[in-house]
C-alpha cells in the first residue's frame, strides 16, 4: 500500500489500491452452474479447471487489448460507482467486458447506491445502530449481482478495516505495502474511515459479541445468496491479529472460519483464501495454507484465491511479489491443481515496479485517462501462469 490515506480505497482481496490490483488468464473445461444452492437464479456457466483473472476496470478497446496481450480471460471488475451499483449498471459492466471476449467473475467496488461499503461495515460488524439499514444495503448488492449474472463476491468482516504501517523497500528494491505492529504509523482504514489504537470504538468488544454479529448477519444473507444464486467467499482478516483497538477479528484461524462455515450452513457461503493474508499470521493460524485449501476443496467451500507472498509473519512484515517471500508459493498451486480447483485465482497487492516516476499502474489508465502497460502485472502474470504449467508438468511426468 501506499501511505496511510491508501488504506482506505477499495480492493478486492482486501486491500482496497487499486494500483495493486491485478491478474489473468483462464484454464477450463466442462461447463458447470458456478452458484446453485436453493435458489432459482439463472447464472451464466461457469467452466470447470483454474481460472486465472485479473482485477480491472475501463473495458476500453486499448485496455482490453492490453489484458488479451498478457492472456487474460477472466475479470474481478472495479467498474462500478455509487451511481452504477444497480441491476442495470452491473449488467451493463459485464456486458462490456464480455464484448471484449472477457467474463466477468465477480464486481470487486462493493459500494452501495448510497456510496456506502457493503463489506467490513462496522454497523453490521459491532451491532452499531443502523445495523439493519447497512444488512438491507448488503442483501440489494446480492440481489443486483444475481439479477446481473455475476456469480460471486468477495465478502469482508472487520469492524475496523485494514490495517498497515506505511510502505517500504525491498532488499530488490521495489515499493510494497508493509506492516508493522510496533510502528507509531501503525493504523487501520477502510471506505475513508481511518482507526487507531487504542480503541476504535470506544470500548473494548468481546469475541461471543462479534460472533453473535456474524450469527444475526448471516441468518439474513444466506437465503438471499441463495435464491439469488450468488456465491460468497469470506476474505481472512488483514492482518490477522485476533484484536485490533478493542474489536476481536474472527476470522484469524482455521478453528475461526470452521465455526463460521457451521454457522452459515449454506452452499452459497465458503473462503476467499488470501494467501497472503494467512501468511501474514503463520503459525498461528492454525494450518498450513495447503491443508487449507485441502480441507475446504473437499467441502467444494473454497471459492477464490489471492494469490500473494509477504516476507515473514507478524508481527512485522512486507509483501513481496510471489517468488520473493518466506512461503513456496509453488505448493499453493500444487494444492489447488491436486483438489481440481474451479474458482479464480488473481495476484493481489502487486508490488511497484520500475522508477517511482516510471509507468507501474496496475490499472493500465492513470487517473488523467494515460494509458500505463504495468511491469508489475506482466510479472506477475508471468509468475503465475508459469507456476501452474510447471504444475502440471511435473504431474504428467509422475
Amino acid at each position: 500500500m501506499k501511505q496511510p490515506e491508501d488504506l482506505t480505497r477499495t480492493q478486492e482481496g482486501n486491500f482496497n489500491i487499486n494500483r495493486r490490483e491485478f491478474a489473468k488468464v483462464a484454464l477450463g473445461g466442462a461447463a458447470l452452474l458456478a452458484s446453485s444452492g436453493r435458489g432459482s437464479a439463472k447464472l451464466p456457466l461457469i467452466p470447470a479447471g483454474i481460472k486465472i483473472g485479473t482485477s480491472a476496470r475501463n473495458p476500453s478497446e486499448e485496455n482490453m487489448l492490453y489484458l488479451r496481450q498478457l492472456g487474460v480471460t477472466w475479470i474481478s471488475s472495479a467498474d462500478i460507482t455509487p451511481e452504477t451499483a444497480t441491476v442495470e449498471g452491473f449488467t451493463r459492466m459485464r456486458q462490456q467486458w464480455e464484448s471484449g471476449g472477457f467474463r466477468v467473475y465477480n464486481e470487486s467496488g462493493r459500494i452501495a447506491p448510497n456510496g456506502k461499503a457493503v463489506i467490513n461495515v462496522p454497523e453490521i460488524v459491532l451491532n452499531l445502530p443502523g445495523r439493519d439499514e447497512r444488512i438491507e444495503d448488503y442483501l440489494n448488492y446480492i440481489r443486483y449481482l444475481g439479477k446481473a449474472g455475476i456469480p460471486y463476491m468477495t465478502y469482508g468482516f472487520e469492524g475496523n478495516g485494514n490495517w498497515r504501517s506505511g510502505t517500504a523497500t525491498t532488499k530488490r528494491g521495489y515499493l510494497a505495502s508493509d506492516c508493522d505492529l510496533a510502528s507509531p504509523t501503525f493504523h487501520g482504514g477502510w471506505n475513508g474511515t481511518v482507526y487507531k489504537e487504542p480503541l476504535s470504538h470506544g470500548r473494548v468488544f468481546s469475541r461471543e459479541e462479534i460472533w453473535d454479529n456474524f450469527a444475526y448477519f448471516m441468518k439474513k444473507v444466506v437465503p438471499v445468496a441463495e435464491d439469488s444464486g450468488v456465491k460468497i467467499g469470506i476474505h481472512p482478516d488483514d492482518p490477522p491479529k485476533p484484536m485490533l483497538a478493542g474489536v476481536p477479528r474472527l476470522f484469524t484461524s482455521f478453528d475461526g472460519y470452521k465455526r463460521a462455515m457451521e454457522i452459515a450452513n449454506s452452499p452459497n457461503v465458503g473462503v476467499c483464501l488470501c494467501v497472503g493474508s494467512w501468511l501474514e499470521g503463520g503459525s498461528k493460524m492454525g494450518a498450513d495454507p495447503v491443508e487449507v485449501i485441502k480441507y475446504f476443496g473437499a467441502k467444494k467451500k473454497l471459492l477464490k484465491i489471492h494469490f500473494r507472498n509477504v516476507t515473514a509473519p507478524l508481527p512485522h512484515f512486507t509483501e513481496t511479489l510471489m517468488d520473493d517471500g518466506y512461503y513456496d508459493m509453488y505448493k499453493v498451486m500444487e494444492a489447488l491443481v491436486a483438489i481440481n480447483f474451479d474458482g479464480l485465482v488473481i495476484p493481489d497487492h502487486v508490488p511497484e515496479l520500475g522508477t517511482p516516476a516510471g509507468p507501474t499502474q496496475a490499472v493500465p489508465h492513470d487517473a488523467a485517462g494515460q494509458f500505463h502497460p504495468s511491469p508489475g502485472l506482466a510479472y506477475s502474470l508471468g509468475y503465475l501462469n508459469a507456476t501452474l504449467k510447471a504444475v502440471m508438468s511435473d504431474r504428467s511426468r509422475a
